[in-house]
């Protein structure tokens, strides 16, 4: 049977109607590399949380929306208008519950925001106005120019030696960033400007990092991200063995 990974959608409004969306591009990389099949997760809360019995892995995706600056305890709101709290309401406690069980977890983007939300870190809402840090967003272009490869991301630890090299060049494309990191959560990739890029849960029991970049859109390209999508899938099948032997 295959091995099923779980993406959290985002709430969208097409067509003056309330849908749950996640670009393919996720799903298609879980496929390449990781052997996965995704599901998407609709943003219902934490009724979702039964879905995790069922599943082999999540991986929580990026998204145009940003996490409520009031879950991380800021009052300032720098970007009312691009939120997303039902998504909120359902990844927060879905990666707690996932990590608590020893699930593999990859987060990519807002997902390693969640991520550090979730365990009681902070962000930076628009991190181009830190003093001494670059401009993280896209910028214009073709979308193939926005999602280029952009800037090196000086690698240690666990995920080094995961992906085998110390250096990597990531595309980049976000506003928000990690600020306070969340005890529990060890920085294992750094830009040069001092954007934390990488994460790792401490002692959890399987794969667990987070990403700023986004590995998804070269997957079958870019070595490094291969690597990343190929050793969460390995991890994934590894638990659901565990599950199957445990039965």
């Amino acid at each position: 049977m295959a091995l099923i990974v779980g993406i959290p959608a985002c709430t969208v409004l097409i067509r003056e109607q309330v849908q749950h969306a996640t670009p393919a591009r996720y799903g298609a990389a879980l496929m390449h590399a990781a052997g996965a099949v995704p599901i998407l997760l609709p943003p219902v809360g934490e009724a979702l949380l039964d879905v995790l019995d069922r599943l082999d892995g999540l991986l929580l995706d990026g998204s145009p929306s940003n996490v409520l600056p009031s879950l991380y305890g800021h009052a300032h709101d720098a970007t009312p208008d691009r939120h997303d709290p039902a998504r909120d309401a359902t990844t927060l406690p879905l990666v707690r519950a996932a990590l608590q069980r020893g699930m593999p977890v990859l987060a990519i983007c807002r997902g390693v925001q969640e991520l550090n939300v979730a365990m009681g870190g902070t962000l930076h809402q628009q991190v181009q106005d830190v003093d001494g840090r670059m401009d993280h967003r896209a910028g214009p272009g073709t979308i193939d120019e926005k999602y280029r490869l952009k800037h090196d991301v000086r690698l240690s630890g666990a995920f080094a030696r995961m992906i085998g090299q110390e250096v990597i060049s990531v595309n980049s494309l976000h506003e928000q960033a990690l600020d306070r990191i969340a005890e529990g959560l060890v920085v294992e990739g750094v830009a040069d400007d001092g954007t934390v890029e990488v994460v790792r849960v401490e002692g959890a029991r399987s794969f667990a990092f987070g990403v700023q970049f986004h590995p998804e859109w070269h997957v079958r390209t870019d070595a490094a991200s291969f690597a990343i999508f190929a050793r969460f899938g390995e991890a994934c099948a590894a638990y659901a063995a565990g599950l199957k032997k445990a039965a």
